[in-house]
């Protein structure tokens, strides 16, 4: 048989019809109570005919907490079975709300109607008020809040879904190598939960819709809803390229999908982690497995921030300023850089900490220096996969 009808005859899975993936494992990565919670989730693909690279991404589908679906329809003040019918057929509230709808978030639009439907004098002065005060007010909040903003309106269910936003799949960089973890894909999710305050008004704990879905609902012996998101722009380099890997917190999961990759396929490229962790004893992401490969010299040199265990905090970007002459040395032999991780500041700390490494030791001037990091973007060698 030709390769052609060979891949035709592949299943093509898509976010409109993912691949019912089995959970093998679902265990706590970090320490039971701290505030920082992350899981390792192992799920069965054997025989989804998926074929992933180590960078690549797999995009998992939620379903809504049945918690807040049960208080959105006793607000609503209509039974869970109202049948609601669209272009694409009909289905009670509850499975709406369930599969079909962003919930666990603001929604733009449900904002806008209060304002300028409704005359909501609080939603009016969060739209026009500054951007940042809205994000933070946003923050943790759900569609429930802001039906809670106006106590008297009780919406059609029609009217109020149509101000929601379809329900989205959620993107998780995989953790696993191909060729070592065969017949399966690893995730590390973190688990994004916004406890119940004063300042909440109605003591209801909230929590982000996949992330909370992978912690609290979904077991071993669960199917969860998958497919893949090939990063072509975030692949390893030839076996003999050295690397330079920079991802703290839930960052680490592509890098250990590379360094286990490298090790199975025995890379003579040398391999720098750069890792960050709020405490070693509860937030170090895979310790006992990256301490492993450091000791069995797949990974030549570890490097881990310990941001809360001092008085001043110390971030990744710090650590790299240590060691800025070893870096400018790997990275003017050819080495290939990633970052995987916070986008809002991390990845630009991290930019900063390059371009001075490159000032000072490349004896380079600010506007040359960004040029270079431009330039090791350019040709492939400073790669990014940040969220």
């Amino acid at each position: 048989m030709s390769e052609d009808k060979r891949a035709a005859r592949k299943p093509r899975w898509s976010r409109r019809n993912p691949y019912e993936a089995t959970v093998v494992e679902n265990t706590l990565l970090t320490t039971p109570g701290t505030d920082k919670e992350v899981r390792h989730l192992v799920l069965d693909i054997a025989d989804s005919g998926i074929d992933y690279e180590p960078g690549d991404a797999v995009n998992v589908m939620p379903t809504n907490d049945p918690t807040l679906v049960a208080a959105i329809i006793e607000r609503l003040g209509v039974p869970a079975d109202t049948e609601i019918t669209d272009r694409k057929g009909s289905q009670s509230l509850e499975n709406a709300l369930t599969h079909g709808f962003e919930i666990t978030s603001v929604s733009q639009y449900l904002l806008a109607h209060l304002a300028e439907a409704r005359g909501n004098a609080r939603a009016q002065e969060l739209l026009a008020g500054d951007k940042d005060v809205l994000e933070q007010w946003s923050r943790g909040r759900d569609v429930l809040d802001l039906l809670n903003l106006e106590p008297e309106w009780q919406p059609t269910p029609e009217a109020f879904l149509a101000e929601l936003k379809p329900l989205a799949a959620r993107t998780y960089s995989i953790s696993s190598a191909p060729d070592v973890h065969q017949g399966t894909v690893h995730l590390t999710p973190a688990t994004v939960r916004h406890f119940a305050t004063d300042d909440w008004g109605d003591g209801r704990d909230r929590g982000g819709a996949a992330s909370t879905y992978l912690a609290d609902r979904v077991v071993p012996g669960d199917t969860v809803g998958i497919d893949l998101t090939p990063n072509k722009s975030f692949r390893l380099p030839e076996p003999d390229t050295d690397i330079i890997m920079i991802g703290p917190g839930t960052g680490i999961a592509p890098f250990r999908s590379f360094l286990h990759q490298r090790s199975v396929q025995g890379a003579t490229g040398r391999n720098w982690l750069f890792h960050g962790a709020r405490h070693r004893d509860h937030d170090f992401l895979y310790r006992d497995e990256i301490v492993n490969l450091h000791e069995d010299g797949v990974l030549d040199r570890l490097d881990v921030a310990f941001s809360r265990e001092q008085e001043e905090k110390v971030y990744v970007q710090h650590l790299m300023d240590g060691h800025g002459e070893d870096i400018y040395h790997w990275l003017r032999d050819g080495a290939v850089l990633y970052v995987c991780g916070d986008a809002d500041a991390m990845a630009k700390d991290v930019d900063d900490a390059i371009v001075a490494i490159l000032q000072q030791y490349g004896d380079l001037d600010d506007e040359a220096a960004r040029a270079e990091v431009e330039n090791l973007r350019e040709t492939g060698r400073y790669k990014r996969d940040v969220y």
